[in-house]
């Protein structure tokens, strides 16, 4: 299977990146953008194929995604509908707003997916939503469910989901990393270094992350086993909750959607 990317900013070099470290094979990755002095480093370090337009992209790969910036995406899809239009080719979107319908008045009615990936790809730990113009186990919307599953954990959700998803998967790492670090302060606090701190507190969240996808229980129940009857869990755990914790955790949320929204 041969990957184009149209667009090589972060996005598409996040995906581009987990993608490498899956060992999907980096010639098979064929890659072009408006401006070659923006990527060609990028594309020559990991040994990427470079394609001397959009069309050309199109036309070789099998899977096409399409990683530009909004205002230009209808443009770019009108540039390369020809190409598209081939057996077994899928166009998977990453342009945030343009939906698969939005997508097939431009290129008719070929295979289109929508792709909402968080930057955790970068990593092989993505979160990816999936909305499709097709059935995901046919092909070729199988070969797309693949590609992001190479890169992560996927899930196929409506379209009008795609805003409370992004501001959970898309904006939810940065107050990840937040929290994190207000643990790793506290830890300064009493005094730990912040790199010990900072390294702790990461692990304890990579590690209850984990749990919580791979035990049989609720967030709520796995709370309740780290909490003894009148332990100092507990006691943490009310303070944080009299200072609002969970409120300003979906305030944030809130806002987030609000903006997306135009609110």
């Amino acid at each position: 299977m041969k990957v184009g990317f149209i667009g090589v900013g972060n996005m598409a070099r996040a995906i581009i990146t987990g993608m490498l470290k899956a060992n999907f094979v980096s010639t098979d990755i064929l890659v072009h953008s408006g401006h070659l002095n923006h990527y060609e480093k990028f594309a020559a370090q990991n040994k990427l194929t470079l394609e001397d337009s959009n069309q050309a992209v199109a036309k070789n790969a099998d899977v096409i995604v399409l990683a530009v910036k909004p205002d230009i995406a209808k443009q770019v899809l009108s540039d390369i509908r020809l190409e598209l239009n081939s057996d077994g080719k899928l166009l998977a979107s990453v342009v945030s707003g343009l939906s698969v319908a939005q997508m097939q008045a431009i290129i008719g009615n070929l295979p289109v997916m929508r792709v909402m990936p968080n930057v955790n790809v970068e990593i092989g730990e993505g979160m990816t939503a999936l909305a499709a113009s097709g059935e995901l186990t046919n092909s070729p919307f199988n070969n797309g469910k693949k590609l992001f599953e190479l890169v992560g954990q996927v899930m196929a959700i409506s379209e009008k989901d795609f805003t409370v998803f992004g501001a959970i998967a898309g904006s939810a790492p940065a107050y990840a990393y937040f929290f994190i670090d207000a643990l790793s302060r506290a830890g300064v606090k009493y005094g730990l270094t912040k790199s010990d701190a900072t390294k702790i507190a990461a692990q304890v969240v990579n590690g209850s992350a984990k749990m919580v996808l791979e035990a049989d229980e609720n967030p709520a129940a796995l709370i309740d086993k780290v909490s003894s009857p009148g332990g100092t869990t507990v006691a943490g755990f009310l303070a944080m909750e009299e200072a609002g914790f969970m409120t300003s955790v979906v305030k944030g949320i809130d806002a987030t959607i609000a903006k997306e929204k135009g609110e």
